[in-house]
């Protein structure tokens, strides 16, 4: 465009510059496109060839736009990959390979998820009609597929018996009423023939636990990601009930969340989780039980009194002072030395992805 209109007015390269105030090098860099208008020479331009300084920079982004590289299909799907997946978070992680082409990033995440997530993941639960991942964020959805891969590593478990659950449930609640007995937790559930696996969070993720099937044998994972007596053992409880009532998956999300009582128990509007959260509660600390303490000891519990009824229903004092909590009779600051942590005890010997462990690939 400049040396078709530089010759419509017979300039040649001197004049140009002589008028233009631009060095003739310079602008004979310009022609030959290896150097851009930049705004000073749009102005100048403009008024040499009574145009406008917009038109010259125009013209000078569409011819650097006709120079450009840039696959802009292949940004946008990979725009698509990273709405779609924590990619960072889980290369962090290592439940995927870091990358240098889309072709490859695609090919990592469709190996985790078993299916490109552009055509839309799906948990591999066959009885359900509903998409069980259809209200979880990417991260969440991302915990759901590391908790399986982890779960299909726990192959050293009994054949899964549903006549046993009762007798699993008993164990189970005598294994919460003492914090170091949390350690026998993978051995009893794999006894009774249900795996289990513990998966830190990544960032954005608020699950708690979930229950699911790999084929006719049960899971239960969790996240443990408040680490308190009360909180890991009612989500082991709940996840345990949904498999005890035959539900075909759960992921639970903020079913145990913080407040000014401190962590509560999530109200749901689904019939299935309310019901496993009320059978947890019951058999944790039953509620006729707490019912006739609140109705003694309200509003002030004295720690003595707390003690001597965990030693009565064999309960951890800690997992009595959370259900007060969530009956709001407690506030955040009392008792606070009853929720001891349970975390680093289930983990040392628990099937973990997360805190420095990996299940690998």
């Amino acid at each position: 465009m400049l040396r078709q209109m530089a010759e419509a007015r017979g300039w040649g390269g001197d004049e140009l510059a002589d008028i233009t105030g631009f060095a003739r090098q310079h602008l004979s860099s310009v022609m030959s496109g290896k150097t851009g208008v930049s705004p000073d020479m749009a102005v100048a331009l403009a008024a040499a060839f009574g145009n406008t300084p917009a038109e010259w920079l125009r013209w000078n982004a569409e011819h650097q736009l006709s120079m450009v590289s840039v696959d802009p299909a292949e940004v946008e799907a990979r725009a698509e990959l990273y709405d779609l997946a924590p990619v960072r978070d889980m290369q962090k992680r290592g439940w995927i390979k870091e990358t240098k082409t889309f072709e490859e990033l695609e090919a990592e995440l469709t190996r985790f998820y078993g299916g490109s997530p552009r055509n839309g993941v799906t948990f591999p639960v066959s009885a359900l009609k509903s998409d069980p991942l259809a209200t979880l964020t990417p991260a969440e959805k991302a915990w759901c597929f590391r908790a399986r891969q982890g779960a299909e590593r726990s192959v050293h478990v009994a054949v899964f018996d549903p006549t046993r659950l009762d007798a699993a449930e008993k164990k189970l609640r005598q294994l919460a009423a003492y914090p170091k007995e949390i350690e026998r937790l993978p051995e009893t559930l794999a006894y009774y023939g249900i795996r289990f696996v513990v998966v830190e969070l990544i960032p954005d993720a608020k699950i708690d636990g979930a229950a699911f099937w790999i084929g006719d044998s049960p899971v239960i994972a969790i996240s443990a990601r408040w680490d308190r007596i009360d909180a890991v053992w009612f989500t082991i409880m709940h996840e345990f009930m949904h498999i005890k009532n035959g539900d075909a998956v759960s992921f639970d999300v903020n079913l145990v969340r913080d407040s000014d009582h401190g962590i509560i128990i999530a109200t749901s509007d689904n019939a299935a989780e309310q019901r496993a959260n009320e059978q947890a509660a019951d058999v944790l600390v039953p509620v006729s039980e707490l019912d006739s303490f609140i109705k003694r000891q309200s509003p002030r519990y004295a720690a003595e009194r707390i003690i001597q009824f965990a030693n009565r229903i064999k309960m951890h004092p800690g997992v009595i002072v959370g259900q007060l909590q969530h009956r709001c009779e407690l506030k955040y600051s009392a008792h606070r030395d009853f929720l001891v942590k349970v975390r680093n005890i289930v983990t040392d010997v628990a099937l973990t992805d997360g805190w420095g462990r990996t299940i690998g690939n």
